[in-house]
């Protein structure tokens, strides 16, 4: 299966699924309060709201909330407001996190604490689910927001937690594109190279449960047209279900131009972790912060 639009996934998760508990850090500005009381208004989230308990109780009353629907921990500041979100998922309280009003860097120091964290021995890596006008199903983009400059073993973590997370999805095997600016391995761009070694370890069963191409351009993975006048012949071609990046600034620009210029819309999800984190920044839309509360209830 696929899913074609983020419609899908709310239907889907509203539909019979065991209702899930985030731990919001910081919610306490008006766009993401409202994203958490529309998906708390569709029955399928207990809420913790862990922050400034003034300023959340206000902004929850003014939706139209009642305060014996949610569960509000008072915090001073938003580390200790990341601490103890990652504590409630720890004694098993709260079954994900969500980002609110604080910076990343203070949400994640709490997530990977070595002693009090919620580490699970894999790397974390950062999953945008792309909704791009014309193209027939959504498209994960990874990674666009968490490791730097992956080595080759990175990018195979990488890939498996994509992987991973589409097959809790649903998706039998999905269909993977290792982004390039040429489809042929060139030893002056290591980006190929990792590419060409990436889809010989799915060729022989090192990395199951997928199709693997690479190195391939974004022209060729995203039109038939153009791959058939290249003579290019893949069943990924313009049937992607992840783009994979050769490090976090190409994915990062690549993510805005398609949400900026392109209008696709976006959802950001860190795996890898014990659990799901709902990650986005803190300007994003509100469609975008609940469609990642979506993929975090449901992927956890």
């Amino acid at each position: 299966m696929a899913f074609h639009t983020f419609t899908e996934l709310i239907h889907f998760a509203a539909s019979g699924q065991t209702k899930k508990t985030v731990a919001a850090v910081c919610p306490d500005d008006s766009v993401t309060l409202q994203a958490i009381y529309d998906c708390w208004q569709q029955d399928f989230l207990h809420l913790t709201l862990i922050g400034e308990e003034k300023k959340i109780r206000k902004l929850w009353l003014a939706l139209g909330g009642n305060l014996q629907d949610v569960q509000i921990i008072d915090t001073t500041d938003s580390v200790m407001a990341a601490q103890r979100a990652v504590a409630e998922i720890r004694a098993g309280r709260a079954d994900f996190l969500m980002k609110g009003n604080l910076d990343t860097a203070v949400l994640l120091k709490a997530v990977v604490d070595k002693e009090n964290g919620l580490r699970s021995g894999r790397l974390m890596s950062h999953l945008a689910f792309l909704q791009i006008p014309d193209y027939h199903k959504l498209i994960v983009l990874t990674d666009s927001g968490m490791v730097l400059k992956p080595e080759l073993a990175q990018k195979k973590e990488i890939l498996l937690n994509a992987v991973q997370a589409l097959h809790f999805l649903g998706y039998e095997c999905p269909k993977v594109g290792i982004l390039a600016a040429v489809e042929k391995v060139n030893l002056k761009m290591q980006e190929t190279m990792d590419a060409a070694a990436l889809t010989a370890m799915n060729r022989s069963g090192e990395l199951p449960g997928c199709l693997v191409e690479g190195p391939i351009s974004y022209d060729i993975l995203m039109s038939r047209e153009i791959a058939d006048k290249k003579g290019y012949f893949s069943p990924v071609v313009q049937d992607a279900d992840i783009m994979l990046v050769s490090d976090m600034t190409t994915g990062n620009i690549l993510g805005k131009a398609l949400t900026v210029s392109a209008k696709a819309l976006m959802a950001g999800l860190i795996v890898g972790a014990r659990v799901p984190i709902a990650l986005t920044s803190r300007g994003a839309h509100l469609e975008e912060k609940i469609n990642s509360l979506i993929l975090a209830a449901i992927c956890c």
